[in-house]
C-alpha cells in the first residue's frame, strides 16, 4: 500500500486542527494567569517576614487568610539580641564587623524561633551584604521553612512597599 500523499496529509491536518480548536477549552485570560501566579507566590497565613539591614530588623506577620497583609510584631536591634560569640572576618572595617555580627545574631534568633516552632513559614528581605552573612548561618530547619529571600534594603520603607516586593 502506498503512503498518503502530501496534499492528503495537509488537508487531514487542517481539518483535524479545526476540530481540535472547536473542542479545546478557551485559553485562560492574562489576568487569570497573573492572579494564579500571585496566589502561588503569596505567603501563607501567619508567615513571618523579616526585613533587615546591618543595624536593625523588623519582624512582621501575615495576618490575612488569603493574600498578604503584614502587621509589625517585633523590632530587633543589636541591643535587644543576646550577645554571643561573633563571627571573625578577615580584614574588614569595624562598621562592617558590627553589621556582620548583627546579621549573625539575628540569624541565631531566627534559628531559635524555628527550632521552638514559633514560626512555620518565613520570608527574609535584607540588604545584600547582610543576607550573604545570614545565609551562611541558616539552620537546616530554617532553610526548609524559607519561602522567599529578597536582597533589597527596605528597612526604612512602609508596609505597602514591603508587601509589593513580596508579590
Amino acid at each position: 500500500m502506498r503512503p498518503p500523499t502530501r496534499s492528503f496529509r495537509m488537508r487531514w491536518r487542517a481539518s483535524a486542527g479545526s476540530a481540535r480548536a472547536a473542542t479545546s477549552p478557551p485559553q485562560p485570560a492574562l489576568k487569570r494567569d497573573e492572579q494564579t501566579k500571585k496566589e502561588l507566590t503569596m505567603l501563607p497565613h501567619n508567615a513571618v517576614v523579616v526585613v533587615a539591614d546591618g543595624h536593625s530588623a523588623t519582624i512582621f506577620r501575615n495576618i490575612a487568610k488569603h493574600g498578604l497583609e503584614l502587621t509589625e510584631t517585633e523590632k530587633v536591634t543589636p541591643d535587644s539580641l543576646t550577645s554571643g560569640p561573633t563571627a571573625q572576618l578577615d580584614e574588614i572595617s569595624p562598621r562592617d564587623e558590627e553589621e556582620a555580627s548583627f546579621a549573625l545574631q539575628l540569624t541565631r534568633h531566627l534559628n531559635a524561633m524555628v527550632l521552638k516552632n514559633r514560626l512555620e513559614d518565613i520570608a527574609i528581605i535584607a540588604d545584600p551584604s547582610t543576607l550573604g552573612v545570614m545565609r551562611k548561618h541558616y539552620h537546616k530547619e530554617l532553610q526548609l521553612r524559607l519561602r522567599k529571600e529578597i536582597a533589597k534594603t527596605l528597612t526604612n520603607s512602609d508596609i505597602q512597599a514591603i508587601q509589593n516586593s513580596l508579590l
